[in-house]
C-alpha cells in the first residue's frame, strides 16, 4: 500500500519540484515502485522526468476535469512513473468550484493507485488553493523543503494553519512526513543560522540530510533527468540517496511502531 507524500510549500523557488524529482528517482534507485503526480501548471516534475508535457495525454487535468481513467494517465520512465501535467491545470481549480466533494477529486483518483506503489509523491503547485487543498486531502503525509535563504520560514505559518485546518475538518490523518532543508551551503554564516532557526521552529523533524546548492542539481532539468541519472557522482545525488535512505527508514520506524 502506498504511502502518499505531498511536497509543498506555498513559496516558490524552495526546491519543491527538485526534491520531488529527485527523491522519486533515489527511492527507485533503492527499489521502491514511485509514483510522481505533477501536481503544478508548471509541469517542471514532468519534463524533469524526460517527458513531454504538451504531448504527453491523457494528463492530470484530463484525470480531474474530464474524468479520463487515471492509469491511462500514467507515464512510465527509467527514473519514476509520472502522471504528467501540463498548462491546462492552471484553470482546473476554477472549473473544480462546481463539483461536489471538490476536495477529494484527486483522492479518488490516486486510492485506486495505492496497491501498485510503495510511494506517490505529489508535486504542489506553490500557492494555497484547491489544488493544493486536493493534493493535501489525498495525502498521509506532507513533505516541506526550506531554502536556507533569509525569509525562509516567511509563509511556512500560513501553510501550518492550512494543514491544521484540513486536518481537523477534511483529512484527519494527515501528518507532517518531515523538513528538508534545501540550497544549503555550509560556507555561510546564513545558511548556518537558518538551519538552526528551523530545527527550532520544527524540534525533531528536520531531515538530517540538507540539500546543498550544487550546479548539477540546476542542469539536469534541461536534459529531463534526476540528478541520480545525471551526474550520479555529484553532491546532489549522493544528498537524494541519503535522503531517500532516510524516508525509507522513518516509514519502516513508522509501520513498525503501528
Amino acid at each position: 500500500m502506498a504511502k502518499c507524500i505531498s511536497i509543498v510549500n506555498q513559496k516558490g523557488g524552495v526546491g519543491k519540484t527538485t526534491t520531488c524529482v529527485n527523491l522519486a528517482a533515489a527511492l527507485k534507485g533503492l527499489g521502491c515502485r514511485v509514483l510522481v503526480c505533477d501536481f503544478d501548471p508548471q509541469a517542471n516534475s514532468t519534463s524533469g522526468l524526460g517527458v513531454d508535457k504538451s504531448a504527453a495525454s491523457p494528463n492530470v487535468y484530463d484525470v480531474l476535469i474530464n474524468g479520463a481513467e487515471v492509469r491511462r494517465a500514467i507515464v512510465s520512465t527509467p527514473y519514476a512513473d509520472v502522471i504528467p501535467s501540463n498548462k491546462a491545470l492552471a484553470g482546473a481549480g476554477i472549473e473544480m468550484i462546481g463539483l461536489n466533494d471538490r476536495e477529494h477529486v484527486l483522492r479518488r483518483a490516486l486510492d485506486t493507485l495505492r496497491e501498485d506503489y510503495d510511494y506517490i509523491l505529489i508535486d504542489c503547485p506553490p500557492s494555497l488553493e484547491l489544488l493544493t487543498l486536493n493534493a493535501l486531502c489525498a495525502s498521509d503525509t506532507i513533505l516541506v523543503p526550506v531554502q536556507c535563504e533569509y525569509y525562509a520560514l516567511e509563509g511556512l505559518s500560513d501553510l501550518l494553519s492550512t494543514i491544521r485546518i484540513v486536518k481537523r475538518s477534511l483529512n484527519p490523518s494527515i501528518a507532517l512526513e518531515g523538513v528538508v532543508l534545501t540550497m544549503y551551503d555550509g560556507r555561510t554564516n546564513l545558511s548556518m543560522q537558518v538551519a538552526e532557526e528551523v530545527k527550532r521552529h520544527f524540534p525533531g523533524q528536520v531531515y538530517a540530510t540538507v540539500i546543498p546548492r550544487n550546479v548539477r542539481l540546476s542542469e539536469a532539468p534541461s536534459h529531463g533527468k534526476p540528478v541520480t541519472a545525471y551526474d550520479p557522482l555529484s553532491r546532489g545525488a549522493d544528498a537524494y540517496r541519503a535522503l531517500a535512505e532516510e524516508v525509507m527508514a522513518h516509514n519502516r520506524e513508522a509501520v513498525g511502531n503501528k
